[in-house]
């Protein structure tokens, strides 16, 4: 399996089965039709600006003639005509400018809602995250890699397409212009049909093969460069989180030699890619210069022989570049083609592994999930689990709401696996689990978990906050001790940081109160609350709350009589076991 630190090889994979997929998802996407249109209008602008070009290139021989002749009124006149041509290109390349930056914007709308509608479809986010570590931290690619590859996309197209209608209006121009023109080569005297053209086809050719053939390492380096950036962000995040408990440490030192360690590996990739630029550029840069005198020299036999004005020559030199011109798009946008593949390359093998989760553990036994009624029935549960099986130490339980049930363990026991069998989350091993539909129970992790947003929208969720009164909410918070909070329901904040890990757990259980699910199944969160938070948290389970059920996974420690049954859980090292490893 693939780690961060070694990414995906470009060779490996299929272009075509990864352009497919991403088509795929763009076809059904809500940005489809304004990219068509948008599309559509493109292709009008380039047609356009295609058959002002072409004019443009008509007008080189009167006004090149002009100067030959010191024609003044006829040189007067053609400076009107290019005017014209001129401010009509303005024009088109202003639309074109327009139409470039909106496709940018739609097809990075469209990629990304994509990309989270994969990600965030149920289950598959926490199951890519404990696949292993090459997926723990998709920001990289849900993000930058998501607009990088937009806009190298609308970039790229737009040029391919602008290249490919340029070289459709001017290779028969260019075709026909040749005629009568020759090359000498000793005593023999050769003047092909389409002269011009072929010398065109040839010289591009030559020069795209040997970029090809140069600048092919840059498609894997481009993607080692996105994989390592992404470590490093990583790791200024985690240090930037953690600034507390760095300092608390004095681990400055330790951080600051860790995060240069990891900037070293950015700094080899990127000299890599330098020096493989340098390489490119001799092609390309040596490429463009021959291209000033290149139409000339080959021009210039049928020129000294007096065949051609100095007009001609100019037109057919303007021709002949806008031909080379098109055909050289490879030459000129290599470096942006292998940035491109691997940023594709990123991107689609993100995509391919979220929906992959989908399949994850097909072949292992399963624990089948019913939902549905008010009551909790465990029968025969067995959860496969990395280190062992983990059974319950009553094979079939049933439990009514109302009920409070302590379910014990040891440490490494396989407490969160339990509370993530009863979820869904873990659906490996044997056995069978019924409980209400998820809107009528409530899971409280270890962590608390806090969204982004005003303090009204973290207590309701997942539900929005209107669906409950500011006075049900400050309440609430009042009845697990938070009332110094009850005036910041509208305050934006991250409460996550702000509020210390007592408080963020009495705002889980405030949430329970608000929301009064028919269950709440708890991994051990109460053990995180304050003594006398935990009271009177109690004391609201037996009380106003004494018809919903409790399921507490963890320790000991309540007030006597709160829980009605107990029961622990049992690791068998030697019973079945599922580790998830996001290979399918």
């Amino acid at each position: 399996m693939a780690t961060p630190a070694d990414p995906p090889k470009a060779e490996d994979d299929d272009l075509i089965a990864q352009l497919r997929a991403m088509v795929a998802a763009f076809w059904v996407s809500r940005q489809r039709n304004r990219l068509i249109l948008l599309a559509a209008a493109l292709c009008a602008v380039i047609g356009l600006t295609a058959y002002m070009q072409i004019r443009l290139n008509a007008w080189n021989r009167p006004f090149y003639d002009a100067l030959t002749r010191k024609d003044l009124p006829a040189f007067v006149t053609q400076l009107g005509v290019f005017a014209m041509l001129a401010g009509g290109l303005l024009g088109l390349n202003v639309a074109q400018t327009w139409l470039n930056q909106m496709s940018r914007l739609v097809l990075r709308k469209g990629l990304v809602q994509d990309l989270f509608r994969e990600w965030l479809a149920p289950l598959r986010a926490f199951r890519l995250a404990n696949s292993g570590p090459a997926w723990a931290n998709p920001d990289q690619r849900l993000a930058a890699d998501a607009q990088h590859l937009a806009d190298l996309t609308t970039d790229l197209g737009i040029g391919l397409l602008q290249a490919s209608l340029l070289l459709a209006s001017f290779i028969g121009v260019l075709w026909e212009m040749s005629t009568g023109m020759f090359v000498k080569i000793g005593p023999y005297v050769i003047d092909p049909p389409g002269y011009m053209v072929w010398c065109a086809l040839l010289y591009a050719g030559t020069a795209s093969a040997l970029s090809w053939l140069v600048g092919r390492p840059l498609i894997r380096l481009d993607a080692e460069h996105y994989a390592r950036e992404a470590d490093l962000r990583f790791e200024l995040v985690r240090v930037s989180e953690a600034a507390e408990a760095v300092a608390m440490y004095d681990g400055e030192a330790a951080e600051r030699a860790r995060l240069a360690a990891t900037f070293d590996t950015v700094y080899a990739v990127l000299r890599r890619i330098v020096g493989a630029m340098t390489r490119l550029t001799w092609v390309t840069a040596g490429y463009g210069w021959f291209t000033i005198v290149a139409p000339i020299l080959v021009a210039m036999p049928t020129y000294f022989a007096g065949q051609m004005s100095f007009g001609e020559l100019m037109m057919i030199v303007g021709a002949f570049n806008q031909v080379q011109s098109s055909l050289r798009w490879f030459v000129d946008n290599f470096p942006a083609i292998a940035d491109w593949r691997a940023t594709l390359l990123r991107v689609a093998d993100f995509r391919r592994a979220v929906i992959a989760m989908d399949r994850l553990g097909e072949h292992a036994g399963r624990i089948a999930l019913r939902e549905g009624g008010s009551a909790v029935r465990i029968d025969g549960l067995c959860i496969a689990g990395p280190a062992g099986s983990v059974t319950l130490s009553e094979p079939q339980i049933d439990l009514q709401p109302g009920e409070r049930v302590l379910i014990g363990g040891g440490h490494g026991e396989g407490k969160t696996l339990f509370f993530r069998a009863l979820i869904g989350l873990w659906p490996w091993g044997a056995g069978r689990i019924e409980r209400p539909v998820r809107a009528r129970i409530m899971f409280l992790p270890a962590r608390a978990y806090l969204p982004s947003g005003a303090l009204r929208d973290c207590l309701a969720y997942p539900q929005p906050a209107s669906a409950f009164s500011d006075a049900a909410m400050a309440a609430a918070l009042a009845d697990v001790g938070l009332d110094r909070l009850t005036g910041n329901l509208g305050k934006v904040h991250r409460w996550s940081r702000h509020l210390s890990e007592n408080e963020k757990h009495c705002l889980a259980f405030a949430r329970v109160i608000l929301q009064r699910p028919d269950w709440v199944v708890i991994d051990d969160a109460l053990n995180f609350v304050e003594r006398q938070a935990r009271r009177r948290i109690e004391t609201i389970f037996m009380t106003r709350l004494n018809d919903v059920g409790v399921i507490n996974i963890g320790h000991d420690g309540g007030q006597p009589g709160f829980y009605t049954r107990e029961m622990m859980l049992v690791l068998d090292p030697a019973g079945p076991c599922f580790a998830p490893t996001g290979e399918v």
